[in-house]
């Protein structure tokens, strides 16, 4: 059950993005399409557990005095494999994240698991808390893309496959869109919306009041 609960609880208990609020920079950033969410969470994903695992197994050997210039050496090896793979395979969403993907080095999740979980438990659950938080980032900011792009620009843009052009067109919202919700004020108005909802689930989960 342990295992289980470090996986699942960067999904709503610990949620990096509503509840822990971290990471806002790329989330505000990046969140206008959907692929663009699923692109920066698949590699935040393999980022943070592929780090998480380094600095468990090294974190007897490593100094406290130097243990954060480690840290973002490991964090920085992957993101460098990450940035590698995605110009040559995806270089749409490779363009699209632009500066927010090497600053996942210092994003605030990936360095905070780092010195507040990775640095002090084992391998297993190091990765286990990778993926899970991982997970919870990808969930959070897809769901915040969705809903910017639908209301904000009436498309919902995927990844194209074959004939399938990657974007499908909203009816009704293409032509009358929300596009306040495309610009960062916007964005935060739902995120403040989306954290209060958070919140609320947190608080009935403990058993206060709704």
């Amino acid at each position: 059950m342990s295992h289980i609960k470090e996986l699942t609880k960067g999904i709503f208990k610990e949620n990096p993005t509503f509840i822990i609020m971290l990471g806002m920079c790329p989330t505000l950033g990046v969140s206008t399409q959907v692929s663009n969410a699923i692109g920066m969470g698949a590699s935040v994903i393999f980022v943070l557990t592929c780090s998480n695992i380094f600095i468990s197994l090294l974190r007897k050997v490593i100094p406290d005095s130097v243990r954060i210039p480690c840290y973002i050496v490991i964090i920085a090896s992957f993101v460098t494999i990450v940035e590698m793979v995605l110009h040559a395979f995806v270089p749409s969403v490779y363009e699209a994240l632009g500066v927010y993907l090497p600053l996942i080095v210092v994003n605030c999740i990936i360095l905070g698991r780092a010195e507040a979980f990775a640095g002090k438990n084992g391998v297993l659950d190091s990765a286990l808390d990778g993926i899970g938080m991982g997970i919870g980032f990808t969930l959070s900011l897809s769901l915040i893309a969705l809903i910017r792009e639908t209301f904000g620009a009436g498309t919902i843009t995927l990844f194209p496959i074959g004939s399938f052009s990657g974007v499908i067109t909203v009816p009704g919202l293409s032509e009358s869109p929300v596009r306040v919700l495309t610009l960062a004020a916007g964005a935060l108005l739902l995120m403040g919306y989306l954290k209060a909802f958070f919140q609320w689930k947190t608080s009935r989960s403990k058993g206060g009041k709704a």
